[in-house]
């Protein structure tokens, strides 16, 4: 058993990118509310059993590194799986007489705060991190026939590129790691299956319209992956 007490770096950093570079990595993989403790037991990917133990107070944050063995070039790190978000979109809104648009968003505004969940609004989108399963929000939203309003089920690590720290912070409560909002910059990913570090551009996000309610994000570079349960 590896005892765990402090976080070394983050894969992130610039200087532990280039330090991790071709080496072994180990993953320690945690969901998001795991990732709050500061004391408990897991086994890594490999196999590998930790006993952390971090300070009081402490959180995980996506790409923690916890082990780095210089002379093997390997060393474990901590990956964490986002909540999903729903995104509510009202661009469609824009077309509609401005007193159906306000009386929408009031109604949109009650129906989310009824249910107690917290929103973060960004330009013309809501985002809605899941806190009960996701087939209890899409009957909320059906309930309720919103017109002229889209919503979609989006990862959350789709997500963290376009959000500023505190925005993510609220939405995540800080396991996201290291945020990146600008469009140009790259950032380290830990590969699941070969425990190899690679760098990565953000994706840009693109919407367009199937002509239906079931209208798509579609955030380009990567798979979207997005829920449509909104369309069945």
């Amino acid at each position: 058993m590896v005892i765990i007490e402090t976080v070394i770096g983050n894969i992130n950093d610039r200087e532990w990118a280039k330090r991790l570079s071709g080496a072994s990595i180990d993953i320690l993989e945690l969901d998001q509310w795991e990732a709050q403790k500061n004391r408990f037991r897991k086994k890594t990917a490999k196999g590998t059993e930790l006993a952390v133990a971090l300070d009081r107070g402490t959180a995980m944050r996506d790409g923690d590194i916890l082990v780095w063995e210089p002379s093997k070039a390997t060393g474990i790190a901590v990956r964490i799986r986002l909540r999903e978000v729903m995104i509510i979109h009202l661009d469609g809104l824009a077309h509609v007489a401005p007193e159906i648009a306000m009386r929408t968003c009031l109604e949109l505004g009650h129906a989310l705060g009824n249910q107690h969940w917290p929103a973060l609004i960004k330009g013309d989108h809501v985002y809605v991190p899941l806190t009960v399963d996701r087939k209890v929000m899409a009957s909320v939203m059906k309930t309720h026939r919103f017109e002229d309003i889209r919503y979609e089920f989006v990862p959350g690590s789709e997500v963290v590129p376009y959000l500023a720290p505190h925005e993510s912070r609220r939405l995540f409560g800080g396991a996201e790691g290291q945020v990146h909002s600008h469009a140009h910059e790259t950032y380290a990913e830990l590969d699941a299956e070969t425990g190899h570090v690679h760098s990565r551009s953000p994706i840009r996000p693109h919407t367009h319209s199937h002509g239906h309610s079931g209208d798509h994000v579609h955030l380009h570079g990567s798979p979207a992956r997005l829920a449509d349960d909104n369309t069945k």
